[in-house]
């Protein structure tokens, strides 16, 4: 039988792997899209998806979350039916309106942030209410930790829309094309994962006896999604409308460039809340605080080097993925973006602690601190500093949502913070970095030579400091020794 920190390390290796596909995915579509539509229409691409970021945040209640929290110690059918179909049928009726009233409302919103493109935003209306079912579905895997399952269809979906977009832009189509295709993309992945969702929990008429709970612990969560989306995203509405989309279109893509730690963060996001839960539930304190110390570690072990390496080939890399015109105009905006990153990445055990604890009020709070500063910074800075402001002020919520959610988690819950291990990294990402520099590389082939030379130096400088322990390199090697057991169905059935 699998421990915990076992089951917990391989549902993070696979999220891991699922994640670093669908992001490979990601840096493979920027570059086809920046060169091929240019920096504003790709910057009207980047206010759709900003869009459907920001709606989708609000319309499923809290309620596929809540499913992670309360799901995994369900052991009665019953009950795990009625539940989640409860949840699956008020998420659909909230998404359908919210859908209605935005396609309803295209012209406006259109005249103010995609310069008219009522069809664009007609189309993300459409997108909305697909991917909040898709994601509502998914729920389930994540919940009953089917990480497998949950990570082939991430990824199909990733690349089946990568695909179809590649050709199309190939093709010369425009930019409406590419979201219709986006829409198909959604049906087609809905109509496979709701047959098997069925064939795991049948369907059941919904009665919503446990809905109230549910929404207890979700609707806190929608003020502190909806200001996550304000820090992370509102600085493209504000952008667009004081400097337009081709500025937008710049913004957008150094934040995708600067943003790329975040994927480890995603990946610990969607695995510790289920594991967390189930371990505090049963009373294993100790190992609740393994598993939050282990994270912070290895977040910090990805994000640290990675700053410091934007620091120093933020215009090369830039320019490899993206056009000679968005590498002049978006250079320095990668460094702040990529220390914002890296402050976010912190927020995510404490910010586990505070759900465990089910304070999400607090976590809503302080997000709704962060999003008014971000708002206000951006409303006053943007006009006279442009994309740069708009980095810093992002830089600045994400260090205030650091402040809040330290001070209240360490109140009630505390882990070990391996300090040693955070020097160690400093330096020998200090070591990489002057390499790095050392090399400059001009052209793409030596960019991409130099960013492989200095994730080497980084390594080997890592464990030539000792930054891991005898007993974690024991464990990692036995993990990844182990095989599963002939006969284990664990991804194949509810309990």
């Amino acid at each position: 039988m699998k421990s915990p920190y076992q089951k917990f390390a391989k549902d993070t290796l696979v999220i891991g792997i699922a994640n670093v596909l669908v992001a490979l995915s990601r840096i493979i579509l920027l570059p086809l899209l920046t060169k091929t539509l240019g920096a504003h229409d790709y910057g009207i691409w980047a206010q759709a998806q900003v869009t459907i970021s920001l709606v989708l945040g609000g319309v499923g209640l809290g309620l596929p979350y809540a499913l992670t929290r309360f799901l995994p110690a369900k052991t009665d059918e019953g009950e795990i039916r009625e539940e989640f179909w409860s949840v699956f049928s008020l998420v659909s009726l909230t998404t359908f309106a919210v859908s209605l009233i935005l396609i309803a409302a295209a012209g406006p919103i259109a005249g103010a942030f995609f310069e008219g493109s009522t069809r664009i935003v007609r189309i993300t209306g459409l997108i909305i209410l697909t991917w909040s079912l898709d994601s509502a579905l998914l729920s389930l895997f994540r919940a009953f930790r089917q990480m497998k399952r949950y990570a082939l269809f991430v990824v199909g979906d990733a690349y089946l829309e990568l695909a179809v977009i590649a050709f199309l832009v190939l093709k010369g189509h425009a930019l409406l094309s590419l979201l219709w295709t986006v829409l198909a993309v959604r049906i087609l992945v809905f109509i496979p994962l709701f047959f098997l969702i069925n064939s795991q929990v049948r369907i059941k008429r919904p009665h919503f006896s446990k809905i109230k709970e549910y929404l207890s612990f979700g609707l806190p969560t929608i003020p502190g999604n909806l200001a996550s989306w304000v820090v992370a995203s509102s600085d493209r509405y504000i952008i667009g409308y004081f400097l337009g989309a081709s500025s937008v279109g710049v913004y957008s893509a150094t934040y995708a460039l600067g943003n790329i730690p975040i994927m480890l963060a995603t990946v610990l996001g969607f695995v510790l809340p289920p594991t967390l839960s189930q371990l505090y539930d049963e009373g294993r304190i100790d190992e609740v605080r393994t598993h939050l110390s282990y994270s912070l570690k290895y977040l910090l072990m990805m994000a640290i080097p990675f700053v410091c390496g934007a620091a120093v080939l933020s215009n090369q890399i830039l320019g490899l993925f993206s056009t000679t015109e968005i590498a002049s105009q978006g250079y320095y905006v990668v460094p702040p973006v990529a220390l914002a990153t890296l402050i976010l990445c912190i927020c995510v055990p404490f910010g586990q602690t505070l759900l465990l604890m089910k304070k999400t009020k607090v976590i809503g709070l302080a997000y709704m601190v962060a999003a008014l500063i971000n708002l206000g910074l951006n409303l006053l800075i943007v006009p006279i500093w442009g994309i740069l402001g708009a980095a810093i002020t992002t830089l600045i919520a994400y260090s205030v949502l650091l402040d809040i959610e330290l001070h209240y988690s360490r109140k009630d819950f505390r882990f070990d913070i391996d300090w040693h291990f955070i020097i160690k990294s400093l330096v020998a990402s200090g070591i990489m970095t002057f390499a790095i520099w050392l090399m400059h590389p001009q052209s793409n082939l030596t960019t991409i030579t130099t960013i492989i030379v200095g994730m080497v130096i980084y390594g080997v400088a890592l464990l030539l400091l000792k930054g891991f322990t005898k007993d974690e390199m024991l464990f990692f090697r036995r993990l990844l020794q182990q095989r599963t057991p002939p006969g284990d169905s664990s991804d194949d059935k509810i309990e």
